[in-house]
């Protein structure tokens, strides 16, 4: 039996009827070309004759006898061909395994007939002895679908055996089904390469026949097998293990994961499609063979059970019963709910098939209230599954769990149970406003693309101008057409040459949208390409996420959630809206409540699978390849006189990124000059890039919140890695961190028009490199040409000249990225202008907070905050004019050292210069140019001017946000943490006259080490003389804390040495190396408890990944983090187009990266403590109904609550590090690490 190991997989698609034709075509397609051509043929038709007697063989003899023989898959390469094991989009990995011995098959085949004839006559007296148990057993159509095996059930295996009565009574519920499906049965055409029909519906044209002739087909093959399969079961034979023994129960997080999700999303992108025969066939490829049967979990098989479930097929659901039995995997409650949902659509179904298939899930530990609770349903799949329940137990009704108030942190025990003085803000729109934004919203979602006016649309149209736009036009036109035509035929290509079921193929994924929307995106794929170029691999991650997408925007109206979402968001504004009375519920548990009173119909959250990065990768890698192929323009277009030919517009060519080759796609300069020229008055953007028009869905789980349709990670993750989401889903008490990110989510924004009129209005002139406004292109160098084979240039010469074009090129390329990103910050605030608007939020894997959209967001830079203000207004009280004031001389980077009397008395003293420049920015004195933040400074000084001219300032509605920056944030919880008081005391942690600042400290301290070690002589400290600075030392003293190096530590300052005009160039190495050195010994007198801390968790997470273990560590609020820093492994892409290599540092198959671990464990960990200490803040700014947001440790408030927002900060601050946070942290460690870990004794002693 050894011979056919590998090969039963191919010949039993013949023993269901499949010509043998195409089996020689198939192995035909798997001949080594480098073999003699005559030899291989030989052995070819040798195996054939076999294949040929062994297909007759299995055809006459009993079939059940082939299942019931214990047949270990493993992969045999045919003809000595290389045949992959895991089934990976665009990559094969197996290699060198031997080549079958044809001289001895025949051999195998007779002693395999022997063998067989013996097994027949020990059944027949198993038989004689157990008549009537064999009388007593109903014959059930137990079998699998054909080519896999079937496990004999012990007699002692009692749980066992009760799994294969519920398949047997699933089967049988349908009886009368499949008999009326046997009678029906006609001679039909073979079906294997057929195309489903586009409009995925199951039920209709060619699949009906395929599903028919299929039940047929097994339906006879069942009435075949019953006998034996009863006798089988009642033999009860005693040899066998137990097949319970075997039962595993489903591993999410198997190390295979990626090769779990690839599989996932095919079988889905399969059925979305409605290609159910496809899906089926690739399922029982990968369970036929056991190294690829491991590669999947119960999830997968329960995706094949949801489309038979849908359809009421409950003979199906019992096969794939079967088949988990097989695979030894346990049920879980996805398996149970497709069970009863089939059962409740299936009018035949016994209720004691129903009250079986309830028995076998308690008997799993499984409850009915965890099937609603747990489970994800889609359409009416709920209704369904009541339903069948019902038809048992008439009166039951689902209990959800119920809400608790509970938070094990003792931080935000008082904020969940002490709700009395709690006064929650509402926005300031009414519900009818913001049901009218959902609909907007909504509308935007749903195209997944905006198409706004450029800022640039202000500029006189040329006749060039115009001539150009509709060439462009013209152009985008025909190119449609063409990528439509190419889109088909690959589609085609694709349908028709995948032979082998169990490799993945891209056919699915190029079906998922109409053919126009996969058009659309390579249109906009071209459209917003730099004139550079751009990286295949980026470009290919951006174009399948898009797909991706587009996809689950789809899936949710298939899937008919957006109805219900609409319903449930109607009921969620009346938290929000003016013109509803006040509650002391938070939006979280509003949405939560409101989808339990709404529980019928589909979930809202999904299920399905995050396509994993290979997949997105390789089917936008097949996008760019057709557009690279297909996509041509006349060489002519703009120049008649010269000869015409079709010409590419795109390029791939091969470029270096350091000493990495990379392949680059780069449009040809005439397409680039047209562009240029044209400057289109539009611009598209993903739906993301946009602010959100309506408060955003509050985070519930894991999986869900945020906007409306669009798919969001709660915590951003390196593309890829999986580890950050599992532990989250492991997590039992995230509330905290969903409120604190829906607080900072529901803040409303809009746009401070007389300062966007005014940037946009430099931008549109000549851009300024002062106040960070990029100049336009036609500002940039030229690029100077010369011609290398002129014998007037010497070598020198030329070599000056090359590097002259290629610092042209790069200060071009440089000046285009700034301009364009200029250009979609402006136009989107220019489109929102007369708008209110959200930034939905989520978070990085150590708990920092993002606004989601990536181009405009109050994250950006000193232009793009300074449009920002609160869409609602309080007025400014007793104080706001002051904290104005001071904000101002703040944003000034003026009066460091100063109190914040001294600030306001400053502010007081160039009242003048402020006034002066809020009436006349440009044209006046321009005092506002000269702060370090010069657009904010503008901002603030308008505000201060329209509040100081009205009747009452303190009445004054301001909408301006006040900052609270923090002083050197991380250096104040290494002092916190290491109660430090000299270092507590430099970074304002404990009460002083004046503000400290840390860094002037630092840098008057080297000063006085520099004047020592000058007056011993030292030339280096000489020369520093009078150059010592706050500016010089500040990036050091920041980052160290952050787990800056030496090294690192020495580049900072010699850079900002560089910086220095007249510094002598000839000793910035020497003085840089020796400021560093004063610098870090400064910071260790200073903060001697800091470099101790460091030090140990730096030590620890060392012995960590040097056992092979990543370092992971949990917030005080209860956020789990793990550091996904491993070895790099590089997989490889293959495509038509070219082999990426892919490098993947976060496998956690690998070992951990031991330097990178222990590297970033210290700024890590003190980030996530930054981070808890804003979510707390944030939280308790919320209860005092405060409008409050974050820049990480820089606080945004109005101007009136800016001292209650202090309060709060402290209190908080205080309360974080009155837990005994380093205790818990070794507490985690030594729990998680050493107990019972295995880990070596020396290891443990030092831990």
């Amino acid at each position: 039996m050894e011979i056919w190991k590998g090969l039963i997989p191919h010949v039993c698609v013949s023993v269901s009827g499949s010509s043998l034709h195409l089996q020689r075509r198939t192995l035909s397609t798997m001949i080594p070309k480098s073999e003699d051509v005559k030899k291989r043929v030989l052995e070819q038709w040798q195996l054939l004759d076999v294949l040929e007697a062994r297909i007759q063989q299995l055809q006459t003899d009993v079939a059940s006898d082939v299942q019931h023989a214990k047949v270990h898959f493993v992969k045999v390469p045919p003809f000595g061909r290389e045949k992959p094991d895991i089934p990976k989009l665009g990559q094969t990995s197996s290699k060198g395994t031997k080549k079958s011995e044809f001289s001895r098959w025949k051999e195998k085949l007779s002693q395999e007939k022997k063998n067989k004839l013996k097994k027949q006559q020990h059944l027949q007296q198993k038989m004689q002895t157990s008549v009537k148990d064999k009388e007593s057993v109903k014959s059930k159509a137990s079998t699998m679908a054909t080519g896999t095996t079937h496990k004999t059930i012990s007699s002692k295996a009692k749980q066992s055996r009760e799994r294969l009565k519920l398949s047997e009574e699933i089967q049988a519920g349908v009886s009368s089904t499949t008999a009326s499906i046997k009678a029906s049965k006609k001679k039909q055409k073979d079906p294997k390469n057929t195309v489903p029909d586009r409009d995925g519906k199951g039920d209709s044209g060619e699949y009906v026949r395929v599903r028919d002739e299929q039940l047929a087909e097994a339906g006879a093959l069942d009435g075949k097998l019953s006998g034996q399969a009863s006798q089988r079961s009642a033999s009860g034979q005693t040899n066998q293990r137990s097949a319970a023994e075997h039962l595993k129960p489903d591993a999410e997080g198997a190390a295979c994961g990626d090769i779990q999700l690839s599989i996932r999303s095919y079988l889905e992108a399969c059925i979305f499609i409605g290609d159910v025969e496809r899906a089926q066939r690739f399922l029982l490829s990968q369970h036929r063979v056991r190294s690829r049967r491991k590669l999947l979990n119960t999830g997968v098989y329960n995706i094949m059970m949801r489309v038979w479930a849908k359809k009421g097929i409950l003979n199906q659901i019992g096969r794939i019963f079967i088949l988990l039995e097989e695979a030894g995997l346990k049920p879980n409650l996805g398996s149970y709910s497709a069970a009863l949902e089939c059962m409740g659509r299936n009018p035949n179904c016994s209720p004691k098939a129903i009250s079986r298939c309830l028995n076998q899930m308690e008997e799993d530990g499984l409850t009915l209230d965890d099937l609603f609770s747990d489970c994800v349903f889609r359409r009416d799949e709920k209704d369904m599954l009541l339903k069948a329940i019902r038809a048992v137990e008439p009166g039951y009704e689902p209990r959800p769990h119920p809400l608790t108030d509970e938070c094990p942190s003792p931080l935000v025990h008082h904020f969940y149970t002490q709700r009395e003085q709690h006064s929650y803000p509402k926005l300031a729109l009414s519900q009818e406003e913001l049901l009218e934004r959902f609909q907007q919203q909504l509308s935007v979602e749903r195209a997944c693309t905006v198409t706004i006016d450029s800022v640039e649309t202000a500029k006189p149209v040329t006749e060039n101008m115009r001539k150009m736009r509709e060439l462009l036009a013209e152009q985008r036109t025909h190119w449609e057409k063409i990528l439509h035509q190419a889109l088909r035929e690959s589609k085609l290509i694709l349908a028709n040459t995948n032979t082998r079921d169990y490799r993945l193929n891209l056919y699915p994924y190029l079906c998922l949208l109409e053919d126009g929307e996969y058009v659309d995106i390579m249109i906009q794929g071209v459209a917003n390409m730099p004139p550079s170029g751009e990286s295949l691999k980026v470009l290919a991650r951006d174009l399948g996420h898009r797909v991706y997408t587009k996809y689950c925007v789809r899936q949710k109206f298939e899937n008919q959630a957006v109805e219900k979402l609409g319903s449930i968001y109607s009921a969620y504004t009346e938290l929000l809206a003016k013109d509803t009375k006040v509650s002391r519920v938070l939006p979280r548990e509003q949405w939560t409540r409101l989808q339990m009173e709404q529980s019928s119909g589909p979930s809202l959250q999904g299920d399905d699978t995050s396509w994993p990065h290979i997949v997105t990768l390789e089917l936008g890698t097949h996008l760019v390849d057709i557009m690279v192929k297909n996509l041509k323009i006349n060489s002519d277009i703009l120049n008649p006189s010269q000869d015409r030919k079709l010409i590419p517009i795109l390029y791939h060519m091969y470029t270096f990124r350091s000493t990495r080759q990379v392949g680059f796609i780069k449009p040809h300069p005439i397409l680039v000059q047209m562009q240029q020229e044209a400057m289109e008055t539009r611009l598209t953007f993903d739906s993301y890039v946009m602010p959100m028009l309506c408060p955003p869905v509050p985070w519930t789980s894991v999986k869900f919140g945020a906007y409306l349709l669009t798919p969001t990670k709660l915590m951003r993750t390196v593309e890829g890695a999986t580890q950050h989401e599992q532990l989250l889903e492991k997590s039992q008490h995230l509330e905290p961190v969903f409120d604190s990110l829906n607080q900072l989510g529901n803040c409303a924004w809009k746009i401070n028009k007389p300062l966007l009129d005014i940037i946009i209005s430099i931008f549109n002139d000549r851009g300024s490199d002062k106040l960070d406004i990029p100049p336009p292109m036609s500002e940039a160098p030229k690029i100077p040409h010369f011609n290398p084979q002129d014998p007037a240039y010497t070598a020198s010469q030329k070599a000056l000249m090359k590097r002259e074009v290629i610092n042209a090129k790069k200060k071009g390329s440089e000046m285009h990225s700034l301009r364009m990103d200029a250009l979609y910050k402006l136009s989107i605030a220019h489109h929102m202008r007369e708008e209110t608007f959200w930034f939905p939020h989520n978070m990085d894997f150590r708990g920092r907070t993002y606004p989601c959209p990536p181009y405009f967001n109050h994250l950006g830079s000193d232009v793009t905050r300074a449009m920002l203000v609160f869409a609602e207004g309080k007025p400014l009280g007793p104080k706001g004019l002051d904290w104005l004031k001071i904000h101002l001389v703040n944003l000034t980077g003026l009066k460091k050292r100063s109190s914040l009397q001294g600030r306001l008395e400053y502010a007081n003293s160039i009242m003048e210069d402020i006034l002066n420049s809020a009436d006349n920015p440009l044209h006046g004195r321009k005092w506002w140019m000269n702060a370090d933040e010069p657009w904010q400074a503008l901002a603030c000084c308008m505000e201060i001017a329209r509040a100081a001219r009205s009747s009452d300032p303190a009445k004054f509605v301001s909408h301006f946000p006040v900052h609270q920056d923090g002083s050197c944030n991380g250096l104040q919880h290494y002092a916190a943490l290491g109660r430090d008081v000299i270092g507590a005391t430099s970074v304002n942690l404990v009460p002083c006259d004046v503000p400290q600042d840390v860094y002037s400290g630092v840098a008057q301290q080297v000063e006085e080490l520099r004047a020592r070690d000058a007056r011993d002589g030292l030339k280096i400290a000489q020369v520093l003389e009078g150059f010592i600075s706050r500016k010089v030392v500040k990036q050091t003293v920041m980052t160290v804390v952050y787990g800056v190096t030496r090294y690192g530590g020495r580049l900072q300052i010699e850079k900002r040495l560089k910086e220095i005009e007249n510094f002598p160039k000839e000793h910035i190495w020497d003085a840089s190396h020796y400021l560093v050195r004063l610098v870090f010994n400064g910071l260790k007198e200073m903060f001697t408890g800091t470099r101790e801390i460091q030090d140990w968790l730096t030590e620890s997470a060392r012995l960590i990944s040097k056992c092979g273990h990543t370092v992971e560590w949990v917030t005080p609020l209860g956020l789990p983090i793990i550091q996904p820093y491993h070895r790099t492994r590089n997989q490889v892409l293959k495509s038509s187009i070219q082999h990426i290599n892919l490098q993947i540092s976060h496998d956690s198959k690998e070992r951990p990266d031991t330097v990178k671990q222990k590297n970033a464990f210290p700024p890590n960990f003190i980030h996530s403590l930054d981070s808890t200490h804003m979510m707390l803040t944030a939280l308790h700014c919320y209860s005092a109904g405060l409008t409050f947001v974050s820049v990480h440790d820089c606080f945004w408030t109005h101007a009136l609550t800016v001292d209650t927002m202090n309060k709060v900060c402290r209190e908080q601050f205080v309360a974080l590090h009155s837990q005994p946070i380093l205790q818990e942290l070794s507490d985690f460690l030594l729990h998680k690490y050493c107990s019972g870990s295995g880990l070596p004794e020396q290891v443990l002693d030092e831990l």
